[in-house]
């Protein structure tokens, strides 16, 4: 049943990043049943979820066991594959639905990630780059040979944010990934970023889009890392990986992702920000800044409006100031008015 609903989700040309969990989900439902598919009960699927939610695992991570356990029952118990007929005639029962609406959670809200997650502040962003280039400096001097591994991952943080970047098109960009902007040409040849491997949707390709270059600054960050340091890596093959690892062509979101923490937690930033949240500070600082929302949705490749605004977090100046501004735009046209009793 289990290599039969793997090729079926093969066959939807689902990745199998998304296949290997739920198979795993599957075979630890039946290790905790201690039962086949054919035996299952609903009761199990309480008991089941209900160990899950003690062991702390967030809402969102059990819904998605939820449905995954739910897709195998509706491939199991569906007679177009005929395990129903099969398990009948050998068992004298046959696989159903455990799952129902009264037993599982529902997605009933736009935004269920963590409360504390949110975006870095100027000065916290500020300082998390000052921090990443102190290290460098600290490697370098002392003679360390993980100075090189410090610059790239200092540059990689930059450049998630500059490009409001997540973690997979982070680590799969190429040198050759950028290109010329002919109304910004001030940027050279880092005016646009072309990702390439973007969040797909189910069962289809990564997708791809054009990132256009804000800031100055970071142009000047990665032209350093591309022209002075990218290339003194020689343990590997000349690679066109934007972030080559010594021991492999290409660093993982994974190893991006440690170094992230690993500064969080010497800067005593709370835990719940992640390498992610930087793309969180890219939408919320354009919009505090004053870019158009739709822009920035269009940078950061959100199909609708209401995506983008779960990422924006505003600080409190920010609302301060677009209040004032309200106030005082009214204050200038109510002044403005002809006074009703002037003619008489």
């Amino acid at each position: 049943m289990v290599a039969g609903w793997r090729d079926q989700q093969l066959s939807r040309n689902l990745g199998k990043g998304t296949i290997k969990p739920r198979l795993e989900l599957v075979h630890r439902f039946q290790r905790f049943t201690n039962e086949y598919p054919w035996h299952w009960r609903p009761m199990d699927v309480d008991e089941f979820f209900a160990d899950l939610r003690g062991e702390g695992r967030a809402k969102s991570t059990l819904r998605s066991y939820q449905n995954a356990l739910r897709l195998f029952c509706d491939y199991a118990a569906d007679p177009r594959y005929q395990w129903t007929a099969v398990c009948e005639n050998l068992f004298g029962t046959h696989p159903a639905q455990v799952c129902f609406e009264w037993n599982t959670a529902t997605h009933s809200g736009d935004y269920e990630g963590r409360p504390a997650r949110r975006a870095l502040t100027k000065p916290e962003l500020q300082n998390l780059f000052d921090y990443a280039d102190d290290q460098v400096q600290i490697a370098r001097h002392s003679g360390h040979k993980g100075w090189l591994a410090a610059m790239r991952d200092a540059t990689a943080m930059k450049t998630a944010y500059a490009w409001g970047l997540r973690r997979q098109e982070l680590a799969m960009l190429d040198t050759t990934d950028f290109g010329t902007n002919p109304h910004a040409t001030e940027f050279a040849g880092h005016g646009v970023l072309y990702v390439r491997w973007g969040k797909a949707n189910k069962g289809s390709t990564p997708k791809r889009r054009s990132v256009l270059t804000v800031f100055p600054w970071s142009v000047r960050v990665m032209t350093q890392w591309i022209e002075h340091c990218h290339d003194l890596n020689t343990r590997t093959p000349r690679s066109a990986a934007l972030w080559p690892s010594e021991r492999s062509p290409r660093v993982s979101k994974e190893k991006l992702g440690a170094r992230f923490a690993e500064y969080r937690r010497a800067l005593g930033l709370p835990d719940e920000l992640t390498l992610h949240c930087l793309r969180h500070s890219y939408v919320t600082h354009l919009i505090e800044d004053g870019y158009d929302p739709l822009f920035v949705q269009q940078q950061v490749g959100h199909s609708y409006a209401s995506t983008t605004a779960l990422y924006t977090s505003v600080s409190s100046d920010f609302r301060t100031r677009t209040l004032r501004t309200v106030l005082d735009d009214s204050i200038e046209r109510a002044l403005a008015l002809p006074d009703p009793g002037a003619g008489t």
